[in-house]
């Protein structure tokens, strides 16, 4: 519904009130642009941005400390591992010093002739011997294939 005082232009979409009219003719320049463009043109106070928080700051402190924890127990650990190299190719070298050691020939003791050697008597009783039983054997293992 349209009010008496207005009218609109439903092609267009835009709002004009009654009374006005309308031209498609450009609209020329009149004094008043001339005299307001002549004066200073007003400015804007210029807005100051709010500081905004952001956590990338703290995110690569973080970061930049992890780094480094990571990087001294890696080192820490690559110290430890030469040290047991170290330590292991010291012992294998005194292993083998010690067996070139126990290598070298050397002469047996001399036998002592002062007093022979004279085997005596055993204290224990003789074992007494069995014949084993073969036949038993035999005739278990007579049918089949293999005995054990």
């Amino acid at each position: 519904m349209e009010s008496p005082d207005t009218k609109s232009n439903k092609s267009a979409g835009q709002y004009i009130p009654r009374g006005v009219v309308r031209s498609n003719s450009p609209k020329l320049p009149s004094r008043n642009h001339a005299v307001i463009s002549q004066k200073a043109p007003q400015t804007k106070e210029s807005t100051k941005p709010q500081e905004m928080k952001l956590h990338t700051q703290q995110r690569a402190v973080q970061r930049a400390l992890f780094n480094y924890s990571v990087a001294t127990k890696l080192f820490i650990m690559d110290q430890q591992k030469k040290q047991v190299e170290k330590l292991q190719k010291m012992i294998e070298k005194e292993e083998v010093r010690m067996l070139r050691k126990q290598m070298i020939p050397r002469a047996q003791l001399m036998p002592i002739f002062d007093k022979p050697f004279c085997p005596q008597r055993s204290s224990r009783p003789l074992t007494i011997p069995r014949d084993p039983n073969f036949r038993l054997l035999n005739a278990n293992c007579s049918n089949s294939i293999s005995c054990r």
